[in-house]
């Protein structure tokens, strides 16, 4: 076991303190993105598996362990990725909304997973090298493990998803930096990603549940743009809302058991409101699709920008 702590541009003093626990630690002056810097990581590594884990993840006491051992059993697994736990470490409403949100859709995933997941993925060294390891030319925390999982895939690789894997997300979310990295870090590159490779996969946050979330929203907003000219239309509103609240009633029914009636209530719009900005992004990536095909193959880093 080893512990390499890549310092990418800090300015904090993480690396000093991480030099004070022991681990190895690689620096760069400026930053430089997250895929170069677990690139360098695994580079310096000397283990067969490279654990990646982001810089706001605490692993629990058993999480290496678990990764080690999963390898062992299973000589064919290439990869793997882990979930978060369902006791985030931010304590205000939009943060342990959203990550008990990434918590419920890991859970109710598929074992063979689609893609990869940096804040809590393993893989054999071996492969991540001789696939190139993560895309570079992604600058900003993005969808480099999501364009890395695609590779692996594409390659025959298998990738599983270990529920039982858990790790603690410490982010702290607030609305305006949700939704500008949901919308411009997220949704955009990731649309760009799939119009070019194609993979429209009943996984993760692409589940035919949550593509019809989309459209039932954006059928619920034109339904209440014509009840200023229809009134009658108000029906369809609430016939929208119906359906969006009963398509989704096993997350609500999800955040009520883990806490309560009045969280469940605050979450709804907000959820709404992640399906209507990533239905924008979805929209504004196929016309960017469409106007410049070529740009996802060029530079996919930069789609986001």
């Amino acid at each position: 076991m080893e512990l390499i702590v890549v310092a990418d541009g800090d300015t904090d003093g993480s690396r000093e303190m991480a030099k004070q626990f022991g681990a190895k630690v690689i620096c760069f002056p400026e930053p430089g993105g997250p895929a170069r810097a677990r690139n360098r990581g695994a580079q310096a590594a000397k283990g067969d598996i490279v654990f990646f884990i982001d810089a706001d993840v605490e692993v629990h006491p058993d999480t290496i362990d678990q990764v080690a051992t999963a390898f062992v059993e299973d000589p064919e697994l290439t990869a793997l990725i882990g979930s978060y736990d369902d006791q985030p470490g931010a304590n205000n409403f939009l943060s342990q909304y959203r990550n008990l949100l990434h918590h419920y859709t890991h859970q109710i995933s598929s074992h063979q997973a689609s893609t990869f997941w940096g804040a809590c993925g393993a893989i054999r060294r071996e492969v991540f090298l001789s696939i190139g390891g993560f895309d570079e030319k992604y600058r900003l925390p993005c969808i480099e493990d999501i364009e890395l999982g695609y590779r692996l895939k594409r390659g025959g690789h298998c990738i599983d998803l270990r529920k039982d894997i858990q790790v603690k997300h410490l982010k702290e979310w607030r609305p305006i930096s949700m939704v500008k990295a949901d919308f411009f870090y997220r949704a955009l590159p990731w649309t760009a990603l799939l119009l070019r490779d194609r993979q429209f996969n009943n996984d993760l946050n692409l589940q035919y549940s949550s593509r019809l979330s989309v459209v039932l929203v954006y059928g619920a907003i034109c339904a209440l743009i014509l009840a200023t000219l229809v009134p009658e239309s108000l029906m369809l509103v609430l016939i929208f809302a119906a359906v969006l609240l009963s398509l989704n009633a096993p997350v609500y029914r999800f955040f009520y058991t883990k806490r309560g009636l009045f969280f469940t209530a605050r979450t709804i719009p907000w959820h709404w409101l992640y399906y209507f900005y990533s239905g924008l992004a979805f929209a504004v990536g196929l016309v960017r699709h469409w106007l410049q095909p070529s740009r996802i193959d060029r530079v996919p880093g930069r789609v986001a920008s």
